[in-house]
């Protein structure tokens, strides 16, 4: 897997031709998120700062640089199930240290920047939206931590090779949530550790889960009153 570089060209995987996207591809990407998206600290994660949108950031300008066709950027604001996912890494750092972890569907990058800051091995960092991997570029950079970037949709593919996935906030839609637990049961037949950090949504599995912490935190999707959001384990899998 290839480091994200702010100096590197695009480069592709050598076995799947998944996209690992180069700063240079949107500069005025770039410039928009220092700009208008300030660092400021994570709820319930004070280690962690993160590029944020505010009401005066004036989101609807992306569209208008380079991110036609990509919807709204939720990336921008923390959501409850990351913000839970990511505090109990941090709180638990056996889980990751050493090992190959995938956040997926990893949207500002919250999720990989704790799992690296608890010692992971290496940390891939998957989304569809090519903005959302600058975002993550550049909240690694600010934290101090190395993330790798994958601009991809991994969902209908075999299981990486990673030791464990990380999934937080992917269960807002039916069709999605259908998507993404046919991954995550795939990941798990194929020995991969599964964690994933929800605010109880409806497209959750709850029958194929069992929750292993709750936390009260803001959630994007739901306002900014704190509201239970907890981290999961697919049934069967063990520390």
């Amino acid at each position: 897997m290839t480091t994200f570089s702010a100096a590197g060209a695009t480069k592709r995987h050598r076995n799947s031709g998944e996209t690992i996207i180069g700063t240079h591809l949107s500069p005025e990407v770039l410039q928009f998120i220092r700009a208008n998206l300030p660092l400021a600290e994570v709820p319930l994660i004070p280690e962690i700062r993160l590029h944020k949108a505010s009401p005066t950031s004036g989101l609807r300008r992306l569209a208008e640089i380079g991110g036609h066709g990509l919807g709204t950027p939720y990336w921008a604001y923390p959501w409850g199930g990351g913000l839970a996912l990511a505090r109990y890494i941090l709180d638990h750092t056996d889980l990751v240290a050493g090992r190959r972890v995938l956040d997926l569907g990893a949207g500002s990058g919250l999720v990989g920047i704790a799992a690296a800051k608890a010692g992971a091995r290496a940390v891939i960092a998957a989304d569809t939206d090519p903005r959302a991997m600058i975002a993550t570029h550049l909240n690694a950079a600010a934290n101090g931590v190395d993330v790798s970037t994958l601009v991809h949709d991994m969902l209908d593919g075999a299981p990486p090779a990673v030791d464990i996935v990380l999934a937080a906030d992917l269960f807002y839609e039916q069709r999605l949530a259908q998507r993404v637990t046919g991954f995550l049961r795939r990941c798990f037949a194929a020995q991969i550790g599964v964690l994933i950090g929800d605010p109880y949504r409806p497209f959750l599995p709850r029958s194929e889960l069992r929750i292993v912490t709750e936390y009260s935190v803001p959630d994007f999707g739901l306002g900014s009153t704190p509201t239970p959001s907890a981290v999961f384990r697919l049934k069967g899998i063990r520390r």
